[in-house]
């Protein structure tokens, strides 16, 4: 969250710090030894591939200072170890960790066993001293066991190290309510994060730690307000995390209210009902309060005027409806950060004309807000560094004084709005992202790149712009991210643009007419990573502009006039994820290698002129979209065709033979042969595809029996929600989103899927209609 310093991140820093870790000339020999030992035990759990990532600084190296280890910090005079961390492993299985391993380690402060999500530590052993084992690190104030498979288990083995005062169990296997009596003898414990863990039920055992400070519940499955009760005996507590639970209900205010050494309250992302609660003005040292994404309705309470110590103030995506003042924020001079967007579309967010609060914000976000003039205030605002004004009912020009007035502006988001003009303010400015997607802005700015030259981000789409691509673009070498998609823009890409544009990792503009060889030879994107040039008027073939983009992953070409063959060059692209070049006058053959890249998920070589055999199998791990309907392809369809594909789409083409007895069907979800002359049964094999959920043979020359097997298929809703066929997560962080899918899928609610069962002369056939999917006799 922007403008978020957590205590308890200061703390740790803080800690970490504390009795100078810094490295020195060189340990004692007796901890290389265990450590060595240390390392020892770790590979012994690891996979064979992952050794030699394993502490590779660890070594028996006699030259070699295990102070100056990956890891490791030392005292500066006594060379005794005081900070320890194993960083990431690749272990074989989940194993528990030998606890006597650390017993030399008679001064170590901080234990780091968290990971990027390689390592799974599931649990301690001490096979001598068994639960008290921890108790011999009397020294020991930090553990971090973060991204693991620890559950409560563990417990016992923690409460025995009362030096403690910080513990992160993040990312663990903490499942129901808190342990009794769990961590009662952690009397020093300041600081505990239990963050992304299954927590639920009563927090009562937490109240035995009298001296924490700060305390996250966040991302854990508490659904009612009575689960944490207790908490408001924690009277010393001045950092409180419960976001992303399921709790409902009004604030419950006997809680919080009550906690008045609060310094950070965090409530996003639960289900809270009801107006704000008047009484949350009394928590004077209040710092940061984030009740967004909640159900919240009402006004803001004249007492929040009290919050004196405010510095973070986030209302996001709440119901406020009707008239919303601001005063009550008039006299908070500490605030730096203020966010606020409702659902409702009737939140009239009112101040008054000559409202000058007394805060100088960096920060401020009124999205939703039902606006129809920038807010009189922010003239007085000097010191902003992102302002987010995006879908309101601004209109007339878009408010260049605001870069004017303020110098540090980093972000400006003015999308979907009704700007008509954007005139480039007379000085230079250091801005690094702009949007001002989907306005009616007819002219591209002039020379913004006078006025704008450090630009990262620039999303200028859905605005009508009509012309040549702006030249200007070409000269901001910093751009990184640049989306001009559906606007009016014709002609072609200027060479200043493909040559200058150095730094380029996503580009789009799909949807415009812009015209000419796609990409010259002299292009210069070696960065680029997303690339969607689909639905203009590029000709000609694909030519070598793209050689030294080695590092894209998405491709799209479609809907364009492209002609020739799949350039062999393309194959040598070990990153590509998805290539869709749909809906061209490509011709040729699919060459295997373009089916054995490593990553290649989804493949759209549908509305060309591609002809030949079709490959006998796809080298994909992780299972691929293929789509190759309408198009020349000829002879029969390989039985090996299905391995690891997920979609096979070969509609209208001019394939032949029978329908294979395919093998390595585990994968299919969708398999389209409709359009063919594929002749002869249906084999009963079909009715082995268990995962099939479409499955059309229609408009082809077969006969015989339908197997009735084939109604113990799992034929059913398509939903186009991303569980309905394992849609990979990498395929939600692009634009792309499920675009091909529904064009290829959704547009006709209803499928009949006919096949004549000449013995009996009897229609038999498969129907799905609004993609509910049954067999009819």
């Amino acid at each position: 969250m922007e403008g978020k310093f957590f205590l308890g991140q200061y703390l740790i820093w803080v800690m970490l710090l504390l009795g100078q870790l810094h490295g020195c000339k060189g340990c004692i020999m007796k901890e290389r030894e265990a450590l060595l030992e240390l390392k020892k035990y770790l590979m012994s759990r690891s996979r064979e591939s992952g050794l030699d990532y394993v502490l590779p600084t660890w070594t028996n190296d006699t030259k070699s200072d295990c102070c100056q280890w990956d890891g490791i910090k030392c005292n500066r005079t006594s060379r005794r170890v005081i900070g320890l961390s194993v960083g990431d492993m690749y272990f074989k299985e989940s194993s528990p960790l030998n606890l006597s391993l650390l017993h030399p380690f008679e001064e170590v402060r901080s234990l780091n066993l968290s990971t990027e999500g390689y390592n799974e530590f599931n649990g301690f052993f001490d096979d001598v001293e068994g639960y008290r084992s921890l108790s011999r690190l009397r020294n020991l104030q930090i553990m971090d066991l973060s991204t693991n498979y620890f559950n409560y288990s563990i417990f016992p083995f923690l409460n025995a190290a009362t030096s403690l005062t910080t513990i992160f169990l993040t990312y663990n296997e903490m499942d129901g309510p808190f342990p009794i009596k769990g961590l009662k003898d952690l009397t020093n414990l300041e600081l505990l994060d239990l963050r992304a863990n299954k927590l639920k039920g009563s927090m009562q055992e937490l109240t035995h730690l009298k001296k924490l400070k700060a305390l996250d519940l966040s991302s854990n499955k508490l659904s009612t307000s009575m689960e944490f009760q207790e908490l408001k005996n924690l009277i010393n507590l001045e950092v409180l995390g419960l976001a992303q639970n399921h709790v409902d209900g009004p604030i419950p205010i006997e809680v919080f209210c009550n906690i008045k050494n609060l310094r950070e309250l965090d409530l996003r992302g639960n289900h809270f009902v009801g107006q704000l609660p008047i009484c949350l003005g009394r928590l004077k040292k209040l710092r940061v309060l984030d009740l967004s994404s909640n159900q919240l309705s009402g006004i803001l309470p004249s007492s929040f005027n009290s919050l004196e110590s405010l510095e973070y103030l986030s209302l996001l995506e709440n119901n406020f409806a009707d008239s919303f003042s601001l005063n009550p924020l008039t006299n908070l001079t500490k605030l730096k950060v203020f966010k606020l967007s409702s659902r409702s579309h009737t939140i009239q967010v009112k101040m008054e004309s000559t409202w000058q609060p007394k805060f100088q914000l960096s920060i401020v976000v009124l999205r939703f807000c039902s606006l129809v003039g920038i807010p009189s205030f922010l003239v007085y605002q000097k010191k902003l560094r992102l302002v987010d004004l995006s879908s309101n009912k601004l209109s007339g020009n878009i408010p260049t004084w605001l870069l004017t007035n303020n110098p540090g502006l980093e972000v400006l988001q003015l999308q979907n709005n009704s700007f008509i003009n954007f005139s480039m303010p007379t000085i230079v400015h250091n801005l690094q992202i702009l949007d001002f997607s989907a306005n009616n802005i007819g002219k591209f700015p002039d020379k913004m790149d006078h006025a704008l030259p450090n630009l990262v981000r620039l999303n200028g789409s859905n605005n009508g712009f009509q012309g040549c691509f702006p030249t200007s673009i070409g000269e901001m070498k910093n751009i990184s991210f640049l989306d001009l998609s559906n606007n009016n823009f014709s002609g072609k890409l200027p060479r200043s643009f493909v040559t200058g544009c150095v730094s380029l990792m996503f580009l789009k503009l799909s949807h415009n007419k812009f015209s000419g060889h796609f990409l010259p030879r002299e292009t210069n994107f070696p960065s680029l990573d997303v690339l969607r040039m689909d639905n203009n008027l590029f000709t000609g073939k694909i030519g070598g502009g793209l050689r030294n983009s080695t590092m894209l992953r998405i491709l799209d070409m479609s809907n364009n006039g492209l002609t020739g063959a799949i350039p062999r060059w393309l194959f040598k692209f070990s990153y590509l994820d998805y290539v869709l070049i749909s809906n061209n006058f490509l011709e040729g053959t699919i060459p295997p290698s373009l089916l054995g890249m490593p990553f290649l998920s989804f493949l759209d070589l549908s509305g060309n002129q591609f002809s030949g055999a079709l490959p006998l199998h796809v080298d994909s791990e992780l299972g691929i979209y293929m789509f190759l309907q309408n198009n020349n392809f000829t002879g029969p369809i390989p039985d090996t065709l299905l391995q690891s594909v997920q979609i096979l789409d070969l509609r209208n083409n001019k394939l032949s033979g029978s329908i294979p007895q395919f093998v390595d069907t585990e994968s299919i979800n969708i398999l389209l042969l409709r359009g063919n002359n594929l002749t002869g049964s249906i084999p009963r094999e079909l009715c082995d595809l268990r995962n099939i959920r479409l499955l059309d043979l229609s408009d082809n020359k077969l006969n015989g029996v339908i197997p009735s097997c084939l109604s113990n298929l799992s034929f059913g809703r398509l939903q186009e929600d991303t569980m309905a066929l394992n849609i990979p997560p990498s395929f939600l962080q692009t634009s792309l989103k499920l675009e091909l899918y529904k064009s290829t899928f959704l547009r006709s609610k209803g499928m009949i899927l006919i096949v004549e069962d000449l013995s009996s002369a009897k229609e038999f056939f498969v129907l799905c209609t609004g993609w509910i999917c049954q067999t009819m006799d």
